[in-house]
Parts: C-alpha cells; sequence; structure tokens
C-alpha cells in the first residue's frame, strides 16, 4: 500500500514538474521572440520622442507620446479604483462580518465582474459616452480602466483582509471601537501588504490593457496636456505598429513590446519587495 502511494506521489510529481517546465518554457520563449525581434529597434531615439512626420513609415520619431500615455492612464485608473476598492473590501469585512452569506453573494458578484472581457467594458463605455456626447479621451479612459480593474483590486484586498486574525476584530469591537473605526485603524495596517500588492497588480493591468480603451482613449501622437484631451497607450501602439507592412514599423511595434514589459516587470517586482517590507508590522 506504502509502495503505491509513494509510486503515486512520484507520477504526480513528474507530471507537476513537466507542466512547470512547460510554462517556464512558454514565458521564456516569449520574451526571445520580444527581444529579438525588437532589440535591433530599440535605441534612446525610440523612447525620448514623440513620433514625428512618416514615423508609420519608418522614418524618425519615436514611443514617446505611448509610454507618457500609459503611465497617465495607468497610474489615474489605479488611483480611482483605489478610491473605490478599499472601502469596499472593508464593507465586506466589517459590516458583512456577520452576515457571511451576503459575504458570499458579494465575492460571487466580484468574481463575476473579474471575469467579464475587457472589450465589453469598453463597449460599455463607449456606448454610454455616445449617449452622453463625450469625446475620446484619457479620462474616458480611465474611468474604463478603473471600472475594469476595481474588481480585481477589491478580491485582492479580500483575499489579504482574510489572513486577518479574527480575534483581533472581534478584540476591537468588545473594546468599543466602531466597525469603521476598526476597518481604518486596525485592518488598514495589517492589510497593507496586500493592498500594496493589489495598487501594483491593478497598475500592471491598467497598463497592459488594449481592448478597453480602444474605443475611449483615442489615439494622438502627442503628449495629452489635459485629462480631456485623447491619449496613446503602448498597448495600442503596438496594435496599430504590428498593423502596418512596413518592416521597420513591425520591429518598432516589438521595441515597445519591450519597453511595456520591462516596465511590468519592474512593478512585479516593485510589489514584491514593497509587500515584503510591510508585512514586517503585521501582526500574526
Amino acid at each position: 500500500m506504502n509502495s503505491r502511494k509513494y509510486l503515486v506521489e512520484k507520477i504526480v510529481k513528474i507530471i507537476l514538474l513537466i507542466f512547470t517546465i512547460f510554462i517556464v518554457f512558454v514565458l521564456l520563449s516569449i520574451f526571445y521572440g520580444i527581444f529579438k525581434k525588437g532589440l535591433p529597434a530599440l535605441n534612446w531615439e525610440i523612447i525620448s520622442q514623440v513620433p514625428k512626420g512618416g514615423y508609420y513609415f519608418g522614418k524618425e520619431g519615436g514611443i514617446l507620446n505611448a509610454i507618457v500615455g500609459s503611465l497617465y492612464l495607468a497610474i489615474g485608473a489605479s488611483l480611482i479604483a483605489l478610491v473605490i476598492s478599499i472601502p469596499a473590501a472593508f464593507f465586506i469585512h466589517t459590516y458583512l462580518f456577520s452576515y457571511p452569506k451576503w459575504q458570499k453573494r458579494v465575492r460571487l458578484w466580484l468574481d463575476v465582474l473579474w471575469g467579464i472581457p475587457p472589450i465589453v467594458y469598453g463597449a460599455f463605455a463607449f456606448n454610454f459616452m455616445l449617449f452622453m456626447g463625450w469625446p475620446s479621451s484619457l479620462l474616458a479612459a480611465m474611468i474604463t480602466v478603473a471600472l475594469l480593474i476595481s474588481p480585481v483590486m477589491i478580491r485582492s484586498m479580500d483575499e489579504s483582509l482574510q489572513h486577518n486574525s479574527k480575534g483581533l476584530f472581534e478584540s476591537a469591537l468588545s473594546l468599543g471601537f466602531f466597525k469603521g473605526e476598526i476597518g481604518f485603524k486596525f485592518l488598514f495596517k495589517q492589510s497593507l501588504p496586500g493592498i500594496t500588492t493589489a495598487f501594483l497588480l491593478a497598475l500592471g493591468k491598467g497598463l497592459g490593457d488594449t481592448a478597453s480603451v480602444l474605443f475611449t482613449a483615442g489615439f494622438t501622437d502627442y503628449i495629452p496636456e489635459s485629462i480631456t484631451e485623447p491619449a496613446a497607450t503602448l498597448p495600442l501602439a503596438i496594435f496599430f505598429q504590428l498593423s502596418s507592412p512596413i518592416p521597420e514599423v513591425k520591429e518598432r511595434a516589438y521595441a515597445a513590446a519591450i519597453v511595456l514589459t520591462i516596465i511590468i516587470l519592474v512593478i512585479s517586482i516593485l510589489s514584491r519587495v514593497l509587500s515584503k517590507r510591510f508585512s514586517k508590522n503585521r501582526i500574526k
């Protein structure tokens, strides 16, 4: 019997190892393909200049407008989502603390919203903009992306809050603290690593999203000076340049993909570092 269990464990271990190696291989293949095609076109000019006349025909210019536009969009949308998500997550864990059935329902609704494709958010926002008579703009894209990443952020914070000790909440209640005070005075500090990670992950998702901003952000070769102006983003720049039949323009699309990948990698590493740093203050 023990030899059979040992054999099953070995088989499962081998299967898991195979899938792990496969995932790593696919990831490295993606990196290799992007860097192989994009590195020849990646230079200081492409990341420090906006597109000039004839850029989309292989002439001078760069993608600075898309880099700045992506950062504006992702940071703005993440801040809007943060304002929505922190109260929502704390509401689930404080005012719904005594109603576990409603907690499960709210989490189910958030999971459903999380699973809705970004293009659906983009189509909804586009129809709403047409109804209101609003033009494509950075603000419209920020709101759309904020709606898209809010369920992700809330659920990430929710998972972090679930790791807090229930005794901490009950002890604070017994001392006469209001539920709102408990949320923002105790749970906030304890959940700061999870909140930081959720914000940075949502920031990365906002940077990489294309479908939800396709109809809302518009596109421009200039850096927006106001949130009411249209804005270019790196995913849209990659999409438009890959659609070009000119080889030089396609190479620049892969160079833009390298820039986007590096930014997201930096955000991912930063989320790990900050999460580890803030975890030192948690009560376990």
